[in-house]
């Protein structure tokens, strides 16, 4: 297959708490419709400023001792000089220093090269916004 470049949107709803959602389907589905048998980079991204992208297990407590962490180091309170929105919501901009709002994947015969614990996952602390976009763009 010649260099190919596809890209896409889609949304969550993340509600009114913190969040970290397991995206590795619609990943592989986007991979399916646009890169079938490819190889390539698969980047996720989100055009935010208060979330971010991890490769981390979920599913065993791996996804909850994550937002349990960023609650200990991005404490919800009145320390923050950025102050618009809920109490605390300055930490929610400092979350992507943290979790960088993309990730960069391997994409072997059009499937994402993870290894057997890893997925892909949308990590939002902002309650204030309960839609979010995330940009699935695929070179091959």
């Amino acid at each position: 297959m010649a260099d190919t470049f596809r890209t896409e949107t889609f949304e969550l709803t993340t509600g009114d708490r913190e969040r970290a959602m397991d995206i590795t389907d619609a990943c592989a589905d986007f991979l399916r419709r646009v890169a079938p048998g490819a190889d390539g980079l698969l980047n996720v991204f989100v055009p935010h400023a208060t979330a971010g992208i991890a490769v981390i297990e979920t599913g065993a407590g791996s996804d909850a001792d994550l937002l349990a962490r960023l609650r200990e180091l991005l404490p919800a309170d009145d320390r923050w000089h950025h102050r618009h929105g809920t109490p605390g919501h300055g930490r929610d901009h400092v979350l992507p220093a943290l979790i960088a709002p993309h990730a960069t994947l391997p994409v072997l015969s059009g499937q994402l090269a993870l290894g057997t614990w890893q997925s892909v996952v949308f990590v939002d602390t902002n309650v204030d916004n309960a839609v979010r976009t995330v940009r699935l763009s695929f070179l091959g």
